[in-house]
């Protein structure tokens, strides 16, 4: 294919953007929801991006414009968070609203958007991009399924309880003046040992009160309070039921670990209630809930059985993986800390087949991780401890897989010896992945 480099140009975003890119937005996504029409709920997203979100600002668009005209015919938005895990504290970007006018396609022009997009995120010290999307399309640009996206499982309606039962903590709307109890919670989370994505109290208030009705991203959020009205938990769920009559759940989290056992029962007849109900008034009939956190989240294993269904991922990529776990360091010490482990050599060596890195220590402790020497051929390399590719080292270190699922699914996953097992196994267990995206 031959495509015209000087026909567009690759800018940000600008305020004059807005109605133009909602319209195209809108007419490009989703349209099997549509029948083709163009879908409101889309550019109203768009919209609510462009003006008065928190975090974003027109300059967090990229867009394709066509020079003779000087109309914007594609685009993507990035929407800048900071996600943690204990100590660690991770910039991501979320990659979102890529789409190209059906006039303009055929451009590579998407390849260009991203190729932007990547330059500016290793610029500013963005150590991931994730995005949600298109089976296998963004493997194209060096993403990887790394993070879980949706429960193996739908609670039936028939399963959740049907009244909500007598107990000490209760669950009600909730709404603006709410925020900064919500943002104690989100707070609290970072002490249980997942990975997610906190709102400040700004951010909350944003979520129950900012966005345009339509907004399709706009959730509802059901706060979980004790018999004094203190907040602490909280769901986030959808409007309503989708076509299939499911109830999405975005996320879920109480204060306190040690309260889910009464938390979810609470929760679970809340968010039955808002399904029927929501589903009632929509003329379509709930059949269950559907949460997207994964089968290890509290809020699912207190659900019961359901119908299986089969899980998604989120595309995650790096560009640079050295900086990735040099912010895991703290996680990765206290693991092995934990474990009873010191590293009995100066330093531990992990080659990507393309980019090296050098976890250094000091008395077995982890002090640094500083990009090591590349190999030619890994594998053979002595000096090397672990030859692992990048896409099942992003799966390592988010916890989606661990060690022994990586070896089995990667066969050019080779580790040096039984020490150095022991140590990445320890290193890269299995997390529970609490991320509800900032959108």
């Amino acid at each position: 294919m031959i495509t015209d480099t000087t026909r567009y140009r690759i800018r940000s975003g600008a305020p004059a953007d807005i109605e133009e890119l909602a319209e195209i937005n809108a007419a490009v996504h989703l349209q099997a929801m549509t029948g083709g029409n163009p879908h409101p709920g889309i550019g109203a997203w768009t919209r609510d991006l462009f003006d008065g979100h928190p975090t974003v600002s027109p300059a967090d668009f990229l867009v394709a414009e066509e020079v003779a005209t000087g109309r914007p015919v594609a685009s993507l938005v990035a929407l800048a968070q900071e996600w943690r895990h204990g100590e660690v504290r991770l910039p991501v970007v979320q990659v979102e609203l890529v789409g190209t006018h059906p006039a303009h396609r055929g451009q590579r022009l998407t390849d260009r958007l991203f190729a932007a997009l990547h330059e500016r995120g290793d610029r500013d010290g963005v150590v991931l991009h994730v995005i949600e999307g298109i089976p296998f399309f963004y493997r194209r640009f060096d993403y990887e399924y790394a993070l879980s996206n949706g429960a193996p499982l739908v609670v039936p309606a028939g399963a959740l309880p049907a009244r909500r039962p007598e107990a000490a903590l209760r669950a009600r709307p909730a709404t603006p003046a709410d925020a900064d109890q919500l943002a104690a919670v989100d707070r609290a989370l970072a002490v249980q040992g997942g990975l997610h994505c906190p709102r400040d109290a700004g951010r909350w208030r944003y979520e129950l009160a900012g966005r345009r009705p339509d907004d399709f991203v706009r959730r509802e959020v059901t706060a979980l309070t004790t018999a004094d009205d203190v907040v602490v938990g909280y769901a986030a769920h959808a409007p309503r039921p989708n076509a299939a009559g499911e109830l999405a759940v975005f996320a879920a989290a109480c204060a306190r670990r040690e309260d889910w056992p009464a938390a979810a029962p609470v929760l679970l007849a809340q968010l039955a209630e808002v399904g029927r109900e929501t589903g009632q008034a929509a003329d379509r009939p709930f059949t269950g809930l559907r949460p997207l956190f994964d089968a290890e989240h509290p809020l699912s294993r207190f659900a019961g059985p359901g119908v299986p269904r089969r899980p998604y991922a989120w595309y995650v990529r790096t560009g640079d993986p050295v900086a990735l776990l040099d912010r895991w360091r703290p996680a990765l010490a206290e693991r092995w800390r934990a474990a009873g482990l010191r590293w009995p050599h100066e330093s531990l060596r992990i080659d990507t087949y393309g980019r090296a890195m050098q976890l250094d220590f000091r008395d077995g402790e982890l002090v640094a991780v500083v990009p090591g020497p590349r190999s030619t051929a890994p594998v053979d390399d002595p000096a090397v401890h672990a030859a692992i590719p990048l896409g099942a080292l992003l799966q390592l270190v988010l916890g989606y897989r661990t060690l022994p699922e990586v070896l089995h699914a990667w066969p050019d996953c080779a580790l040096r010896d039984r020490t150095t097992e022991l140590f990445l196994e320890a290193a890269f267990p299995r997390v529970a992945q609490m991320v509800w995206s900032a959108l």
